[in-house]
């Protein structure tokens, strides 16, 4: 093997040394440049990706937070309605109860004074029949025909009894 023979293997050493260091300069002048500027515009994209996507959050943050708020403010808004509606409510049921009280006070004085008036005439129908009736039997008793001025005094004598009779027996 030619390769390790002591007289070759200093001289393989050294250009194995040499074109390695020839690669690596290469390598540095026309390789490395791209690369390194590929990570770092891979690591600016990243970066900004990064820094977008926190503002991203921030502003989503704030967002709900708005958005928080308005819910919030339209819960109260939406309770208030509701409030106000039953008070609404109340006051016009308590309006129409005293509505239909007055109402109904109105017609029960007015169904007693239509008692009161009936009562009246029946009264007074009930004593002109019994004056009637008290001046018929008066002439069927009496079997003779009476003056005007009598008819008057016997019926005004036979509605008093009566009336005392009925005032008396309630």
């Amino acid at each position: 093997m030619p390769q390790f023979d002591t007289q070759f293997f200093p001289s393989l050493v050294f250009w194995e040394i040499v074109s390695f260091g020839l690669l690596l300069w290469v390598l540095y002048k026309f390789a490395l440049p791209p690369i390194l500027e590929a990570l770092e515009a891979r690591e600016r994209k990243i970066r900004q990706s990064l820094e977008q996507a926190e503002q991203q959050r921030a502003q989503a943050e704030e967002r709900l937070k708005a958005y928080e708020a308005k819910l919030q403010g339209a819960t109260q808004e939406a309770q208030m309605i509701v409030a106000e509606a039953k008070a609404k409510a109340q006051r016009l049921l308590e309006e129409n109860e005293q509505r239909l009280r007055a109402e109904s006070d109105r017609i029960r004085a007015e169904t007693a004074q239509d008692i009161e008036r009936e009562r009246r005439k029946a009264v007074d129908a009930l004593r002109a029949e019994a004056a009637e009736l008290a001046l018929l039997v008066a002439e069927h008793v009496l079997r003779r025909s009476l003056s005007d001025e009598d008819h008057r005094r016997l019926a005004q004598e036979a509605l008093n009894t009566a009336i005392q009779e009925r005032m008396s027996s309630n």
